[in-house]
């Protein structure tokens, strides 16, 4: 039939037709990616820390791609920039989801956005991976915490400083949210189980991106002067640290007198900062750039070849993003789909290798197994590791050291339960 004899209903059929063929050809295209959420702040005061787990993401999606993908299909990310804002964090998840269509999200660092996105993961019943470390007392179905557990770092942290720096008095200093809250009310309950005294405990909180430090920081030495060895425990968070240093080396507090022991400051806070400051004060990390192992020589070679910056440094969050990026590409594999009710059941018991010599292992309680570190600020922004765990710790979903939580477990294998109640053998609401 020549074009030109065409009737109306003919070019009507046949224009149908092309829509319908093109959708199919736009449908396969989606399909012949696995898109990967990255759910990171790249403004705002937490960009310091969190910009770099966006770009270990990238490279991890990156290398997974070069031997071959997923299933047999490319990883595709999709990166969104929730901008330090914790509401815009659940909004962002939800256009991640609902919209991109993605298999799984790796993302968050402070804990209220991790709360902030609670809701909207369980609803829309996908999964997140979850690299920093937090306060405990949570055990989500939709959620995998590779980032320590208090019983992986704040808890030896207190210890070494118990034991090996004979500390008897001790300030509790973080930022006003939720993580440095419930994990002081952990360490506070912990210390008097120990026999510290009240008076012997100082608690102090500020405001995110806070940056006048001067009376806070004298108050620390008043209370550092009562005769009795004292130390900082550090969950200040984000771009607060630098100023908080600061002040402690203007008012001449030295790491010999009252050491802070942080667990928000690793080499990615320290870079391009003046580290004179901080020399001698230590971090409590379950990875450390300075470990001297293949495994991690090869992944600085490649973090650095990548971001094509010799200066570029790695830290415990990116590590934490390479186990739980492996567990689920693994879990993937063995469940042979990306649906996520297959995938949280094939991912508990999976191990892959960590950085640190060992092999992680994901548990029944969404958390997995990792060593302790503590580590020496040196002028160089490196860590020089001055004691570590003898093995791997298993991370505590619940802590031991509160009324609320010390009968409770997280199974999500066996129970299927993330706060089973070993006493009245019920789970809880």
């Amino acid at each position: 039939m020549s074009v030109w004899n065409l009737t109306r209903r003919n070019m009507l059929a046949l224009a149908a037709a092309a829509l319908v063929s093109g959708g199919a050809v736009g449908s396969a295209t989606a399909q012949e990616t696995i898109k990967v959420g990255v759910l990171h702040s790249l403004s705002g005061t937490m960009a310091i820390s969190e910009t770099t787990l966006k770009d270990v993401m990238l490279m991890l999606i990156e290398e997974q791609n070069r031997k071959g993908g997923l299933l047999g299909k490319k990883l595709e990310a999709v990166v969104v920039d929730p901008a330090s804002n914790w509401p815009l964090f659940a909004e962002k998840a939800r256009e991640l989801i609902s919209n991109e269509k993605v298999a799984a999200v790796f993302g968050c660092w402070t804990s209220v956005s991790r709360k902030s996105v609670l809701p909207v993961f369980k609803e829309l019943n996908s999964i997140l991976f979850y690299p920093v470390q937090y306060e405990g007392e949570e055990s989500e179905r939709n959620v995998f915490y590779t980032g320590a557990a208090p019983n992986q770092q704040a808890i030896p942290a207190v210890d070494y400083l118990a034991k090996e720096e004979n500390v008897e008095r001790w300030v509790l200093a973080g930022t006003d949210y939720v993580y440095p809250r419930t994990t002081n009310k952990i360490l506070e309950a912990y210390l008097k189980s120990k026999g510290v005294k009240s008076e012997d405990i100082m608690i102090n909180y500020t405001p995110f991106g806070h940056s006048d430090w001067q009376t806070i920081v004298a108050d620390i030495k008043k209370f550092g002067s009562a005769g009795k060895k004292t130390a900082v425990v550090s969950t200040i968070n984000g771009d607060a640290n630098v100023p908080f240093y600061k002040e402690l080396a203007n008012q001449g507090v030295k790491a010999t007198d009252i050491p802070v022991v942080a667990f928000s400051v690793g080499e990615e806070e320290l870079a391009g900062i003046d580290t004179k400051p901080l020399v001698g004060h230590l971090a409590a990390w379950n990875y450390f750039q300075s470990i001297d192992n293949a495994d991690n020589k090869a992944f600085i070679e490649k973090w650095k070849a990548f971001t094509k910056n010799d200066k570029r440094v790695t830290n415990d969050p990116m590590e934490a993003h390479v186990v739980g990026f492996n567990m689920w590409v693994k879990a993937v594999e063995k469940a042979g789909t990306t649906d996520p009710d297959k995938v949280i059941d094939a991912i508990v018991g999976v191990q892959v290798p960590n950085l640190t010599g060992g092999v992680s292992e994901m548990l029944p309680n969404h958390h997995i197994t990792k060593p302790v570190f503590i580590g020496e600020i040196k002028d160089d922004g490196q860590f020089d590791v001055v004691w570590e765990t003898e093995g791997l710790v298993p991370g505590d979903a619940w802590s031991k050291f509160l009324d609320g939580s010390k009968d409770l477990i997280a199974d999500w294998k066996t129970l299927k339960c993330g706060n089973y109640n070993t006493v009245t053998r019920k789970c809880g609401a």
